[in-house]
């Protein structure tokens, strides 16, 4: 499996936390070097290990966020 590598620029804050301690969490990354994309995904504690999750552009996170302002709930 090739080495996936990440730089968290910025955490915008976490959705929730296990009883295990790993984090919900919506951030801005780069993978690989990349242009930073909004991620939503479980982290451990040191951010070394992390579940399967969702890379989105800023253009898909502001449809996400129009859709949930126009939800009722």
């Amino acid at each position: 499996m090739a080495d996936i590598k990440y730089e968290i620029k910025e955490n915008v804050g976490t959705i929730s936390k296990s009883s295990k301690g790993w984090k919900k969490e919506l951030n801005l990354i780069s993978w690989n070097g990349n242009a930073d994309k909004y991620d939503i995904r479980e982290w451990d504690p040191d951010h070394k290990k992390m579940g399967k999750g969702i890379t989105l552009s800023k253009e898909e996170l502001k449809s996400i966020k129009d859709m949930l302002n126009n939800m009722e709930l």
